[in-house]
Parts: C-alpha cells; structure tokens; sequence
C-alpha cells in the first residue's frame, strides 16, 4: 500500500460554531454535505457514497472545535489514516473557518483537494454560507 502524505486545508465560512459543530459531528449533519448517507453505531460511522461505504471510528470529538474520523480496515480495524474537521475562530475579527486534516497519495493530493473544495461548497449552501 502506498505511503499517504498529510495535507491541511482551511475554508472561512459565515456561520456560529455551534450550528457548524452540528454538521460535522452528526450523522444527519454529515448526510448534508459530506456523504449521500450516514449512519452510526455507537462510535463507528457508515459513510455511504453511491454503492460505496466505508466506515471510521469517531476517534476524538472537542464539542463545539473538533471531530476527528480513523479510517477502519477491511479487517475491521483501525487504520493509520484519519480525517480531522476543525473548527477555527479567529479571536479578533470572530472569524469562523473550518480546517480539514486529511491523507492522499502523492499523485492525488490536487484530485483529493479538489473533493474537499466541492464538498465544503455544498456545505456552505447547507449552511446558508454562500
């Protein structure tokens, strides 16, 4: 298996923290933007796109800052890799902006930003942030 490289990426978005948390952290939240359907069980998380699922253990959770996914293996464990959703507010200006942690391999990591640009887009359309 290739060696995945960690990349950071912030969005600024017009919304309150709290709102924002509630469509990071939740399965109905997440449904909005991030997947076509998402369920969870306890702390694992089903995400489902097209006839694609993958599943993540809610790995760390900060209410009202952070989540933080760990990718699970075909073999039902927790994998190296992981996605962290970050809340930002800038204590000046009271800015909001949500910082995304996630891996890709080399020759995929402008392929794997791009997916976040549009997905975040679509997040900001849920969240009345356009």
């Amino acid at each position: 298996m290739e060696n995945k490289i960690r990349y950071e990426l912030e969005f600024p978005l017009t919304s309150s923290p709290q709102l924002l948390y509630q469509y990071i952290s939740t399965p109905s939240g997440l449904s909005e933007w991030f997947a076509d359907n998402v369920n969870s069980r306890g702390e694992i998380f089903t995400f489902i796109w097209n006839d694609a699922e993958e599943k993540a253990r809610l790995a760390s959770k900060k209410t009202g800052e952070k989540v933080k996914f760990r990718w699970i293996g075909d073999d039902g464990k927790d994998g190296e890799y992981f996605f962290e959703l970050r809340i930002l507010v800038d204590e000046i200006t009271k800015d909001v902006s949500l910082m995304v942690v996630d891996f890709a391999v080399e020759d995929e990591i402008d392929e794997s930003k791009q997916l976040w640009d549009n997905q975040i887009s679509d997040l900001k359309h849920v969240i009345g942030s356009v």
